[in-house]
């Protein structure tokens, strides 16, 4: 079983340090199952075949990408990031492997599939039907739980990790703000905001959460999140390796 951990330049060099390895890890993935690919494996990452992929936080998506041109300062991308992405995303829909978004992961997804993003939620108020809305990119620890987020959707990939709702930390200045075509919001914040999609279409696992799990998995809820991720590519590996001659 091969699993691919999608992440920036600088969040590669830290190796089997970096927290998205160790998240696996502790979820019961083997060292020699993950490989982490950058933007710079371009050549070598389109040769690679791959059981699953989990796309990391990091950079903004270009607001190209959706149609828009880029509103205000605090709005950072990685043009050959995105694309490096992109093409990975494709592969990973059209050979139907399992998918974990992170972040950034769940922004991009949702680009993805013809959606669009808040480029900056201080300056764009999420929901103007709401009565207050969080502060999304918390202060001190990554790890501190800062606000909860509800299950709208029990029976979906979300919901098997999570019952009910619970408590996430929050490290986001961006956010959905139209859902991409083929989706479903399975869980939200409460103030409103998306905090985790899934494809409305049968699929063999396609999760992206808005907060960041692996400086978390001290907690059971979102270790289980790297858990069934973990499951579903090793089925898929199986019904890889059962199919070739």
């Amino acid at each position: 079983m091969r699993i691919l951990i999608s992440v920036g330049e600088k969040e590669k060099a830290k190796g089997a340090s970096s927290p998205y390895f160790q998240a696996m890890l502790a979820a019961g993935a083997r060292p020699e199952e993950l490989e982490t690919v950058a933007a710079e494996d371009l050549q070598r990452a389109a040769k690679l075949d791959f059981d699953g992929i989990l796309f990391a936080g990091g950079e903004d998506v270009d607001p190209a990408l959706y149609d828009e041109k880029k509103k205000y300062d605090s709005v950072l991308v990685d043009r050959a990031r995105d694309e490096f992405e992109l093409a990975l995303l494709d592969r990973a829909l059209k050979g139907r492997r399992p998918i974990l978004g992170i972040c950034r992961g769940v922004q991009m997804i949702n680009v993805k599939f013809g959606g669009t993003l808040y480029q900056d939620l201080k300056a764009e108020v999420p929901l103007e039907d709401t009565p207050a809305v969080l502060e999304h990119k918390q202060a001190g620890s990554r790890s501190d739980a800062t606000h909860s987020v509800t299950v709208t959707e029990s029976n979906s990939n979300v919901g098997a990790a999570i019952a009910g709702s619970c408590r996430v930390n929050s490290l986001h200045h961006q956010a959905i703000k139209r859902l991409g075509h083929g989706l479903k919001v399975t869980a939200h914040a409460e103030d409103g905001l998306v905090e985790a999609i899934e494809s409305a279409d049968e699929y063999p696992f396609l999760l992206a959460v808005q907060w960041h799990p692996e400086e978390m998995t001290d907690r059971p809820e979102q270790r289980k999140i790297f858990e069934e991720f973990i499951a579903k590519c090793r089925e898929a590996a199986a019904k890889r390796e059962a199919s070739e001659p």
